[in-house]
């Protein structure tokens, strides 16, 4: 499985987040926080876009690396993503990424 995938199967290689902090892109960074604050209803600053991927060592977007259920239960489980617990089809917490997004579903079904 490629490193970039999260978790609960989605693409950080994709994600914004991540491209504004390798590629240090400020520009990025602040819209970004902008589009986020509005989704989140919530106050999302440029300086809080800084994640280099949910699997990997490095920095992590805070609720990434703190706050995500899926991802806390995952490192719990020590699987390598939700694709490999035997509760996944059932599972209330990937449910709610994996329910919406076709795409995450498949990556972590392995289509």
């Amino acid at each position: 499985m490629k490193d970039f995938i999260a978790y609960c199967g989605l693409d950080c290689e994709s994600c914004e987040a991540r491209l504004a902090t390798v590629n240090n892109d400020n520009e990025l960074r602040i819209k970004v926080a902008k589009e986020w604050s509005e989704m989140n209803n919530a106050e999302i600053t440029p300086e809080m876009i800084v994640c280099s991927g949910c699997r990997i060592q490095g920095v992590k977007f805070a609720y990434c690396d703190s706050m995500c259920p899926i991802r806390k239960c995952a490192r719990e489980k020590q699987v390598e993503t939700c694709g490999a617990c035997s509760e996944m089809k059932a599972c209330e917490k990937v449910g709610a990424i994996i329910g919406n997004n076709p795409e995450a579903r498949c990556r972590l079904e392995n289509c």
